[in-house]
């Protein structure tokens, strides 16, 4: 039978390789990738531990609702800057924007 830390471990299992992206990737759309595996592991955790917890509320789904809500205008922001920054370096390697620097 699998329970909430059947769930819990898949979740942190997908959050830590989201996590081992984020720092090891140097293409910004793999970043932003990795990104959503972390959010969606979240998710994962929030409706988990609803179901198990409290099953006769919707409150694990209502953050997992709004996470979702998060990561879209996440994701759209973070690929108009990628875009953006493409336009002018021709690269999506991270280590070529440095456009904050003196």
């Amino acid at each position: 039978m699998i329970g909430l830390p059947h769930y819990l471990l898949l979740g942190s299992i997908v959050f830590c390789i989201g996590a081992f992206g984020v720092l090891t990737r140097r293409n910004a759309v793999a970043v932003l990738m990795s990104v959503e595996l972390m959010l969606n592991a979240v998710n994962i955790n929030f409706i988990a531990a609803n179901k198990y917890i409290a099953p006769d509320t919707a409150v694990g789904q209502l953050f997992s609702v709004f996470i979702i809500v998060v990561a879209a205008a996440e994701i759209a922001v973070g690929l108009a800057l990628v875009i953006s920054i493409y336009r002018q370096r021709r690269s999506v390697d991270l280590h070529d924007f440095n456009l904050l620097k003196w």
